[in-house]
Order: C-alpha cells, then structure tokens, then sequence
C-alpha cells in the first residue's frame, strides 16, 4: 500500500466516508455491459447454483440449477447461459474498422467495439474461470454429450478470464476491484472485498457514516453476500429446505413445479440485492471522466476480442489446459510490459497517482521561469532544434545531471536534466535541454516548448514503447521445456545413472 493511499485510508476512517484517490476513471465502461452476479453451492468444486444476468437494471433474468450436484443440470444451465452470452458476444460483431499498420504502409481490421463482463468481485473472475475450463472441453457428441453452445460458452469465459489477468483491461472487470482503484476506504483491504459494505463507504445512505453503513451491509439478513460464496446460516436455513422439496418432489409434477417456484423466489432474493449494488457502482464510476489513455487499452481489448473471435471462426483449438514453457514465458512477459505501461499510463492520467511517484522521488512540478525556444545544437554535423528552459520546484529532485525526463503534458518529448542549482531558500533550479515533439525543422512550433509561467511536471517514467523479448522457436526450445525429443534434441541430454 502507497503511503497517499495509507493517508487516504485514514482521512476516511475519520471523516466516515471514502476517499478518492483518482481525479479520472482508468477503466472503460461500456454503454451496455453484461452485468452476471453467479451463486455456487458451497462445498461443492465450482458447482453453479445461480446467476442472474442481464444488460440493464430491469433486464434481469434468473438461471438456476435445482440439482447443482447432478451434472447434466449443470449443464443445462451452461446452455441457458450460452443463450445469453453467445448472442450479446455477436452483437459486437457487426462493424469493423480499418487499423493503419507499418507505419501506414498497410491496414488490418477489428470490430469498432468489444463486450464487456462486469462481476461483483474476483471471486466471480475465479468462478468463470474454472467454469469455462469445465465447458470448453465438452462434447456434443460421444458419452455425456452436450450442447454445441457449451464449449463455446467455455471458451469465451476462458478468453474473458485471461483478459482480466491483463493489466488495464476492462474486457471482464469485478466491481469491487473497479471501485477500490478510484476510492479509499476505512476498512481492510479484504473488508473492501464485499461489495455491500464497500459501497456502504464510497456512497453511505442518508444518516450514517460509512462505517455504520458497512457493518449494516456485512449482515447477511440485511444484504446477502455479493456472491460467488452463499451465507452458511441461509445454506441451512432456507436453501437445503427448498432443494431438497424439490428432489422429493420429482414424482408430482405439480409440487415440483411448486418446488421450483419456491426455488426460483429465494434463489432471486438471495441476488437481487447484490444485481442493484452492481448498477449502483455502475452509476458511480460513470460519474467519473474517462482517463485520456482509457480508450487506447480500450483498443487492445478490441484487438484481443477480434483476434480470438477469428480463432473460433477458423475452426482453432480450444485454449489448452496449461501452457508449454515457452509459451508460459511469453505470457507472463506480456503481462509485465502491459503492467509497467498501465502504472505509466495511470501516472499520466491522473495527477493524483502521478503524486505517488512525487513522494518517491521519480517526479516533480516546478515553475518554468526562463526559456529559450530557439536555441540550436550546432555542435553536430548538422543543426538541431534544442531549447533549454529552467524550472525552479520547491520539491527534492533526487534526478542526476544526464538523466532523461518526461512530462505528461508532451510525452513525446524527451528533457535531459543540464545543471541543477539547490538554492538557499528551499528551491532547486532545474535546467532542461528538450528534444523531440518540435517536428523537425529549427522553429518550434507554438505550445510545443513550455512558455514562462508553466507548470509543469517531470518524472522519469516513460510512456514509449517498451520492445518485446526474445525467446526460442519450439525447434529451439530444450527437451528439458518442452521442446522436441529427437535424436538431435537428445544429443546434448546428459545420461540416466
């Protein structure tokens, strides 16, 4: 935990309500995402209870499994979810737009726009997860055959679920992770993971502080757990009762009919509270203005959905049950890059987030009180355009000479640090000499340089590309990571004892 999200905690404890730790929303939030609140029986391995599921507040529709310990309701109820899933998926499949690559030189198509998923929590991540892996390896043909629209179902989830695990994505997002990143509250971390008692601090009803909202929320007559996870006390109480009505009731119709009535209404209570929590925070991170890096992680989101949605179109494998080495690698490389871009990005965003690296020292803001636009470099075998300008900050600028500074302001510009002055009054003068983001002729254009008067800040993050990592093809990969196990690959394999 930062030490401004550590004081943000505290401010809320005293004030008796969330703080914000961000001026922006770092998320995108579709116009129309698909909301599931999913319900799994306890004690049993990933066994789907209920969902409700829907598009819109009053668009609920409520998916039960009366016998979730029989596999094929299971099943069935993975055929009843693909019919909703499945179509919303197509709905974005309509339009693509052209993307220019190669500088130009080519184009490649996507869809305009990708679905979105929104869970209460990363329990919900979990729960699909592990449902698409029990789906995405069916069969509609051969023993316990199942609907073609089930291992299709499963590997969308799959796709959805390793999409979460992509920093900045907002293909598959769990609502208290979105709310815990814009707002601090005065409860634990694992407190903040029960959506009730969370949203009872960022938004407390009238009369209470956010404390007394939040232990109100944690009772479970009052608001039920914002699942996957069910209360033990309505497991023996009102759920045993009712499953268990309609397992003796499975030679009358009528009764069964009763049964699964009575199943449906408290199954739906059960998650009505948690499906209108979902929209209330909906509602909250809607007030906030999207971040200006928000629509181009957006972009990747669209760039996964389209690619994955021509790997099920051309007939490609399902996603496997665990990566090779190589392969393994290479993901968890992606993820660290995407992960060191997010936090840069965020930073830029957001002044808020850019001021934790303030107090780490990899940033400062300071005053620009002298520039010189038009200076040239002529040094070199041919002219350039290098305007310096000094920036006094109040700040410690705990940055050597020669080192490379950006600005969020001009991110494509590059700023080494040529002197630094510590004054005796508590400032320090900085002198930058700038380059890049001027174009290439010898004048800058206008608001390309920093104007006397400015405030500016710089920090040594960098929004530029980071190059990708080099690793072996699967004919170079060793027998020892799973590459081949010929006679050349074993040649260099040491003897058994």
């Amino acid at each position: 935990m930062s030490t401004l999200r550590a004081l943000a905690k505290a401010q809320a404890l005293a004030a008796g309500v969330a703080q914000p730790v961000a001026t922006v929303r770092h998320l995108h939030l579709s116009a129309r995402p698909l909301v599931l609140v999913p319900l799994a029986m306890a004690g049993e391995a990933n066994a789907p209870l209920a969902t409700l599921v829907g598009t819109a507040p009053e668009e609920a529709r409520l998916l039960i499994v009366p016998q979730p310990r029989n596999r094929d309701q299971r099943f069935r109820f993975a055929a009843e979810l693909a019919d909703i899933v499945l179509p919303y998926l197509e709905e974005f499949r309509d339009v693509t737009e052209a993307v220019p690559v190669d500088r130009g030189r080519d184009v490649r198509h996507r869809y305009v726009d990708a679905p979105q998923l929104l869970v209460p929590n990363p329990a919900g991540i979990t729960f699909l997860r592990l449902f698409g892996r029990s789906t995405r390896f069916r069969r509609p043909d051969g023993d316990h055959p199942v609907h073609p629209s089930v291992p299709l179902l499963g590997r969308w989830l799959t796709f959805f679920a390793e999409r979460a695990e992509h920093p900045g994505s907002s293909a598959l997002v769990a609502m208290t992770d979105a709310l815990t990143l814009h707002w601090a509250t005065g409860q634990s971390v694992v407190e903040d993971l029960h959506l009730p008692a969370l949203l009872g601090w960022i938004d407390p009803p009238a009369g209470l502080t956010g404390a007394q909202a939040a232990a109100r929320a944690e009772d479970p007559t009052v608001c039920p757990p914002a699942g996957p996870a069910t209360d033990p006390e309505f497991d023996n109480r009102v759920l045993a009762p009712a499953v268990a009505a309609y397992a003796d009731a499975e030679d009358d119709p009528v009764a069964r009919a009763e049964a699964y009535a009575e199943l449906e209404r408290v199954l739906r209570d059960q998650l009505t509270p948690t499906w209108e929590l979902m929209w209330r925070g909906v509602g909250l991170l809607r007030a906030l203005p999207p971040g200006a890096r928000v629509a181009g992680r957006w972009d990747g989101d669209k760039d996964a959905f389209t690619g994955h949605a021509e790997h099920v179109d051309a007939g490609g494998p399902p996603q496997p049950r665990r990566d090779g080495a190589v392969v393994a690698a290479q993901r968890l490389h992606r993820l660290e890059r995407a992960l060191t871009s997010y936090a840069v990005q965020r930073a830029y965003d957001d002044p808020l987030v850019m001021a934790e690296h303030r107090l780490t020292g990899e940033a400062f803001v300071g005053d620009v009180t002298l520039a010189d636009p038009t200076r040239v470099d002529d040094t070199g075998k041919r002219p350039v355009l290098r305007p310096r300008i000094q920036l006094v900050t109040t700040e410690p600028v705990l940055v050597p000479v020669g080192a490379t500074l950006y600005s969020p302001a001009r991110p494509a510009q590059k700023a080494k640090v040529v002197f630094l002055t510590p004054a005796v009054d508590g400032k320090t003068e900085v002198v930058l000499e700038l380059s890049g983001g001027m174009g290439r002729g010898l004048t800058a254009p206008p608001g390309s340089v920093p104007e006397v008067g400015e405030r500016l800040c710089c920090t040594t993050l960098s929004d530029a590309f980071l190059p990708t990592g080099a690793f072996p093809t699967p004919e170079e990969t060793p027998w020892t990571h799973g590459g081949p196990t010929g006679s050349s690959a074993l040649a260099g394999r040491p003897a058994a004892d």
